[in-house]
């Protein structure tokens, strides 16, 4: 387990009043896995209370995608008795919503907190448990898919189906690729380890691979994309973070101002006093269409203009 301490002084007088130097708050979270779309979130989430007025330190823990670490270190957060605890990713948030009941929970990176058991309803949470969601808009991403390669037949998934969030996503994929008249072939790993084989399982029989924003699969993606130009079978992510290094267009959320949203939101509840019972689960509404010329060229594939005129990045 990974664990350290980080201190972050106010900055500035914050929205709600607070100003520099006001008393300290401590935070306690709980990440699943290092890789760099968490890591972001994390880091947005940190910036946002910074930039409020909040000091706060910070108890920092990393599973590194070990399901016995996450549940020492959900015990170890009710030992240390935070003001508020951040659980990022699926598995870490259900974990510790399991072990800390008496401390109020935030959840980013979490797709469907409903089907993960962590909210009554994204309306009215109820408990002490709230935070937002990285849903993808994944119709959108696999019809984007379409437009770049209009030639593809058949789409691949690589997925830890132990990972309720990419059971989720792949399920709604399962949906679209049908609507758009594509074969759905899935392979599915049970840890990082298994990320390679999963990934080698689809050679020959997909024309594109689509990751989901599955964590233990992002954490290994550097074996998926090996294979994947290896077969000269390109990459398609569903998270900004993978964007410099694949997918020749990509339709993505922000992790770093998903976290910025989620410390907002922690914000109310260490000023204002606000019960995570009472805050609605927020996702983003706005996508990001980022492309990658140069990805692109390696295998062959021209961005069509259309896509191209519509990016709001492109990764040089």
């Amino acid at each position: 387990m990974k664990t350290f301490l980080c201190l972050t002084l106010a900055a500035c007088v914050s929205a709600f009043g607070l100003a520099a130097g006001a008393s300290a708050y401590t935070i306690s979270i709980n990440q699943f896995v290092e890789h760099k779309a968490l890591d972001e979130a994390v880091r947005g989430f940190k910036e946002q209370l910074a930039e409020l007025g909040l000091e706060v330190a910070y108890n920092d823990h990393v599973a590194q995608a070990d399901m016995p670490t996450v549940l020492q270190i959900a015990n170890q957060i009710n030992d240390e008795k935070p003001d508020l605890v951040l659980a990022v990713a699926t598995p870490s948030a259900q974990v510790t919503a399991q072990r800390v009941k008496d401390i109020p929970i935030l959840f980013t990176a979490v797709t469907d907190p409903v089907d993960a058991k962590l909210v009554a309803s994204t309306a009215k949470p109820g408990g002490n448990v709230t935070g937002t969601t990285d849903i993808n808009p994944v119709a959108a991403q696999l019809a984007l898919i379409r437009e770049v390669q209009p030639g593809a037949k058949r789409i691949g998934v690589v997925y830890n189906a132990g990972e309720s969030n990419s059971v989720v996503q792949v399920q709604l994929a399962r949906k679209s690729a049908a609507d758009l008249g594509l074969e759905f072939v899935e392979a599915v790993t049970p840890d990082t380890a298994g990320v390679m084989a999963a990934a080698q399982s689809l050679v020959g029989k997909v024309d594109a691979i689509y990751l989901p924003t599955d964590n233990t699969v992002i954490a290994s993606v550097e074996s998926v994309l090996k294979v994947s130009l290896d077969a000269k079978i390109p990459v398609y992510p569903s998270d900004d973070g993978t964007a410099s290094q694949a997918g020749p267009a990509i339709l993505s959320i922000s992790y770093y101002q998903l976290g910025r949203q989620t410390g907002r939101m922690a914000a109310r509840i260490l000023t204002e006093g606000a019960k995570p019972a009472d805050i609605p689960v927020e996702e983003q509404t706005e996508f990001t269409l980022i492309v990658n010329p140069g990805y692109a060229e390696k295998f062959g594939i021209q961005i069509p203009e259309a896509v191209l005129s519509r990016a709001q990045v492109t990764v040089q």
